[in-house]
Protein backbone atom coordinates (compact mmCIF):
# COMPACT_ATOMS: atom_id res chain seq x y z
CA UNK A 1 0.00 0.00 0.00
CA UNK A 2 1.35 3.77 -1.07
CA UNK A 3 1.62 5.80 1.78
CA UNK A 4 0.19 9.04 2.18
CA UNK A 5 -1.61 11.18 5.04
CA UNK A 6 -4.78 9.27 4.03
CA UNK A 7 -3.71 5.95 4.86
CA UNK A 8 -1.50 7.03 7.73
CA UNK A 9 -4.96 8.52 9.30
CA UNK A 10 -6.32 5.36 8.67
CA UNK A 11 -3.49 3.75 10.77
CA UNK A 12 -3.97 6.12 13.64
CA UNK A 13 -7.23 5.58 14.07
CA UNK A 14 -6.77 1.90 13.71
CA UNK A 15 -4.17 1.89 16.58
CA UNK A 16 -6.83 3.85 18.36
CA UNK A 17 -9.63 1.60 18.21
CA UNK A 18 -6.76 -0.92 18.68
CA UNK A 19 -6.32 0.77 22.15
CA UNK A 20 -9.49 1.68 23.09
CA UNK A 21 -10.01 -2.21 23.51
CA UNK A 22 -7.14 -2.83 25.68
CA UNK A 23 -5.76 0.47 27.00
CA UNK A 24 -3.03 -1.86 28.44
CA UNK A 25 -1.44 -3.28 25.35
CA UNK A 26 2.38 -2.53 24.49
CA UNK A 27 1.87 -3.56 21.02
CA UNK A 28 -1.24 -0.84 20.48
CA UNK A 29 0.77 1.73 22.42
CA UNK A 30 3.81 1.12 20.05
CA UNK A 31 2.44 0.92 17.05
CA UNK A 32 0.43 3.92 17.35
CA UNK A 33 3.08 6.27 18.78
CA UNK A 34 5.23 4.25 15.27
CA UNK A 35 2.90 5.65 13.10
CA UNK A 36 2.30 9.33 15.38
CA UNK A 37 6.35 9.73 14.97
CA UNK A 38 6.87 8.73 11.77
CA UNK A 39 4.17 11.19 10.53
CA UNK A 40 6.04 13.40 12.00
CA UNK A 41 9.28 12.78 10.36
CA UNK A 42 7.67 12.61 7.07
CA UNK A 43 6.14 16.38 6.90
CA UNK A 44 2.30 14.72 6.50
CA UNK A 45 1.67 15.27 10.29
CA UNK A 46 -1.21 18.09 10.91
CA UNK A 47 -0.59 19.14 14.44
CA UNK A 48 3.40 17.92 14.59
CA UNK A 49 3.87 19.66 17.75
CA UNK A 50 0.61 17.12 19.71
CA UNK A 51 1.74 14.16 17.59
CA UNK A 52 4.98 13.77 18.57
CA UNK A 53 3.67 14.98 22.50
CA UNK A 54 1.51 11.97 22.29
CA UNK A 55 3.63 9.27 20.80
CA UNK A 56 6.52 10.35 23.41
CA UNK A 57 4.06 9.62 26.44
CA UNK A 58 3.17 6.33 24.66
CA UNK A 59 6.14 4.88 23.90
CA UNK A 60 8.24 5.64 27.54
CA UNK A 61 4.67 3.97 29.10
CA UNK A 62 5.75 1.25 26.62
CA UNK A 63 9.20 1.15 27.66
CA UNK A 64 8.82 1.65 31.23
CA UNK A 65 6.04 -1.79 31.28
CA UNK A 66 8.33 -3.51 28.64
CA UNK A 67 12.03 -2.09 28.68
CA UNK A 68 13.49 -5.02 26.32
CA UNK A 69 10.52 -4.73 23.45
CA UNK A 70 13.31 -3.59 20.69
CA UNK A 71 10.45 -1.91 18.57
CA UNK A 72 9.74 0.17 21.41
CA UNK A 73 13.28 1.31 21.64
CA UNK A 74 13.22 1.81 17.66
CA UNK A 75 10.04 4.35 18.66
CA UNK A 76 12.06 6.25 20.87
CA UNK A 77 14.75 6.95 18.91
CA UNK A 78 12.27 8.23 16.31
CA UNK A 79 10.58 10.54 19.08
CA UNK A 80 14.25 11.93 19.59
CA UNK A 81 14.95 12.21 16.50
CA UNK A 82 12.08 14.19 15.67
CA UNK A 83 13.34 16.29 18.67
CA UNK A 84 16.37 17.21 16.74
CA UNK A 85 18.57 15.17 18.88
CA UNK A 86 20.07 12.62 17.20
CA UNK A 87 22.76 12.22 19.62
CA UNK A 88 20.26 10.92 21.92
CA UNK A 89 18.64 9.23 19.50
CA UNK A 90 21.88 6.31 18.32
CA UNK A 91 21.61 4.60 21.88
CA UNK A 92 18.03 3.96 21.15
CA UNK A 93 18.58 2.55 18.07
CA UNK A 94 21.91 0.63 18.88
CA UNK A 95 19.53 -0.70 21.50
CA UNK A 96 16.79 -1.57 19.13
CA UNK A 97 19.32 -3.46 16.79
CA UNK A 98 20.55 -5.13 20.09
CA UNK A 99 17.41 -7.20 21.10
CA UNK A 100 16.00 -7.62 17.52
CA UNK A 101 19.12 -7.57 14.55
CA UNK A 102 16.19 -7.65 11.72
CA UNK A 103 14.81 -4.50 12.57
CA UNK A 104 14.93 -3.04 9.40
CA UNK A 105 12.67 0.47 10.71
CA UNK A 106 16.19 1.15 13.28
CA UNK A 107 18.80 0.22 10.64
CA UNK A 108 17.15 3.42 8.71
CA UNK A 109 17.25 5.67 11.92
CA UNK A 110 20.57 5.00 12.86
CA UNK A 111 21.72 5.57 9.23
CA UNK A 112 19.78 9.51 9.62
CA UNK A 113 21.95 10.12 13.11
CA UNK A 114 24.78 8.69 11.12
CA UNK A 115 24.48 11.24 7.87
CA UNK A 116 23.47 14.22 11.02
CA UNK A 117 26.66 13.19 13.01
CA UNK A 118 28.55 13.81 9.54
CA UNK A 119 29.37 9.68 9.31
CA UNK A 120 28.40 10.19 5.83
CA UNK A 121 30.38 6.64 5.03
CA UNK A 122 28.65 4.66 7.35
CA UNK A 123 24.94 5.54 6.31
CA UNK A 124 24.88 3.86 2.83
CA UNK A 125 25.67 0.39 3.97
CA UNK A 126 23.21 0.56 6.82
CA UNK A 127 20.68 1.42 4.09
CA UNK A 128 21.35 -1.35 1.67
CA UNK A 129 21.30 -3.85 5.02
CA UNK A 130 17.89 -2.66 5.74
CA UNK A 131 17.24 -3.13 1.99
CA UNK A 132 18.58 -6.87 1.94
CA UNK A 133 16.36 -7.81 4.74
CA UNK A 134 13.43 -6.19 3.45
CA UNK A 135 13.34 -5.63 -0.30
CA UNK A 136 9.44 -5.30 -0.57
CA UNK A 137 9.05 -3.17 2.67
CA UNK A 138 6.33 -0.65 1.62
CA UNK A 139 8.23 1.84 3.79
CA UNK A 140 11.46 1.31 0.98
CA UNK A 141 11.25 4.47 -0.18
CA UNK A 142 12.63 6.05 2.76
CA UNK A 143 15.88 3.78 2.61
CA UNK A 144 16.03 5.22 -1.24
CA UNK A 145 15.35 8.83 -0.44
CA UNK A 146 18.03 8.12 1.99
CA UNK A 147 20.72 6.92 -0.27
CA UNK A 148 19.81 9.37 -3.35
CA UNK A 149 20.42 12.23 -0.33
CA UNK A 150 24.17 11.26 0.46
CA UNK A 151 24.75 11.20 -3.38
CA UNK A 152 23.57 14.86 -2.72
CA UNK A 153 25.02 16.07 -0.71
CA UNK A 154 28.22 14.76 -1.75
CA UNK A 155 27.32 16.80 -5.26
CA UNK A 156 27.29 12.78 -7.06
CA UNK A 157 23.90 14.55 -8.59
CA UNK A 158 23.31 12.04 -11.82
CA UNK A 159 23.65 9.01 -8.94
CA UNK A 160 20.71 11.39 -6.46
CA UNK A 161 18.33 11.74 -8.98
CA UNK A 162 18.26 7.77 -9.74
CA UNK A 163 17.80 7.27 -6.42
CA UNK A 164 15.46 10.12 -5.52
CA UNK A 165 13.21 9.10 -8.49
CA UNK A 166 12.90 5.75 -7.34
CA UNK A 167 11.81 7.52 -3.98
CA UNK A 168 8.77 9.51 -5.54
CA UNK A 169 8.04 6.38 -7.18
CA UNK A 170 7.56 3.84 -4.24
CA UNK A 171 6.44 6.76 -1.91
CA UNK A 172 4.57 9.66 -3.87
CA UNK A 173 2.62 10.86 -1.25
CA UNK A 174 5.95 12.38 0.98
CA UNK A 175 6.68 15.46 0.65
CA UNK A 176 10.32 15.63 1.75
CA UNK A 177 11.01 13.24 -1.01
CA UNK A 178 10.29 15.28 -3.42
CA UNK A 179 12.10 18.56 -1.98
CA UNK A 180 15.10 16.16 -2.27
CA UNK A 181 14.48 15.44 -5.77
CA UNK A 182 13.81 19.27 -6.30
CA UNK A 183 16.95 20.38 -5.10
CA UNK A 184 18.70 17.59 -7.40
CA UNK A 185 17.26 18.67 -10.30
CA UNK A 186 17.84 22.34 -9.90
CA UNK A 187 21.09 21.45 -9.32
CA UNK A 188 21.65 19.68 -12.47
CA UNK A 189 19.84 22.27 -14.29
CA UNK A 190 16.72 20.84 -14.37
CA UNK A 191 14.70 24.18 -13.25
CA UNK A 192 11.44 23.52 -14.67
CA UNK A 193 11.04 19.75 -13.21
CA UNK A 194 12.53 21.27 -9.97
CA UNK A 195 9.49 24.08 -9.64
CA UNK A 196 7.16 21.36 -10.15
CA UNK A 197 8.23 19.06 -7.77
CA UNK A 198 8.68 22.07 -5.45
CA UNK A 199 5.35 23.03 -5.84
CA UNK A 200 3.89 19.27 -5.08
CA UNK A 201 5.90 18.68 -2.17
CA UNK A 202 4.16 22.15 -0.76
CA UNK A 203 0.95 20.76 -1.80
CA UNK A 204 1.47 17.47 0.13
CA UNK A 205 2.81 19.09 3.02
CA UNK A 206 0.57 19.79 6.29
CA UNK A 207 0.68 23.51 7.25
CA UNK A 208 2.68 25.98 5.36
CA UNK A 209 5.75 24.15 4.58
CA UNK A 210 8.59 24.44 2.10
CA UNK A 211 7.92 27.99 1.90
CA UNK A 212 11.32 29.77 2.58
CA UNK A 213 15.04 28.38 3.22
CA UNK A 214 14.65 30.14 6.43
CA UNK A 215 11.59 27.75 7.34
CA UNK A 216 13.71 25.07 6.15
CA UNK A 217 16.72 25.78 8.31
CA UNK A 218 14.33 26.18 11.58
CA UNK A 219 13.31 22.69 10.74
CA UNK A 220 17.03 21.08 10.58
CA UNK A 221 18.39 18.81 13.38
CA UNK A 222 19.71 21.37 16.28
CA UNK A 223 22.60 19.48 16.30
CA UNK A 224 23.41 18.71 12.96
CA UNK A 225 27.56 18.20 12.47
CA UNK A 226 29.20 21.66 10.88
CA UNK A 227 30.50 18.94 8.36
CA UNK A 228 26.78 17.64 7.23
CA UNK A 229 25.14 21.54 7.95
CA UNK A 230 28.30 22.97 5.08
CA UNK A 231 26.62 20.14 2.54
CA UNK A 232 23.19 20.40 3.54
CA UNK A 233 24.10 24.37 2.82
CA UNK A 234 25.88 23.67 -0.44
CA UNK A 235 23.47 20.94 -2.16
CA UNK A 236 20.01 21.22 -0.68
CA UNK A 237 19.45 24.39 0.40
CA UNK A 238 21.24 25.60 -3.49
CA UNK A 239 19.16 23.40 -5.05
CA UNK A 240 15.65 24.49 -3.18
CA UNK A 241 16.91 28.40 -4.14
CA UNK A 242 17.42 27.50 -7.91
CA UNK A 243 14.31 25.85 -7.85
CA UNK A 244 12.50 28.99 -6.87
CA UNK A 245 12.54 29.33 -3.04
CA UNK A 246 12.91 32.74 -1.56
CA UNK A 247 14.76 33.08 1.10
CA UNK A 248 12.05 34.33 3.63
Amino acid sequence: MTRTPDTHREAINLFEHALALDPQSVEAQSRLAGVLVTNVLAGMAGAPAADLARAETLVNQVLAASPRYGFAHHVKGHVLLALKGWEEAIPEYEAALALNHNLVAALHGLAWCKLYAGSIEEVTPLVEQAIRLSPRDPGIGHCYDLIGTVHLLQSHIDEAVVWLEKARSAMPGVPIFRSHLAAAYAVSGKTERASAELAEARMLRAEDAFSSITEIKAGAPRSLSPKTRALYDATYLAGLRKAGMPEE
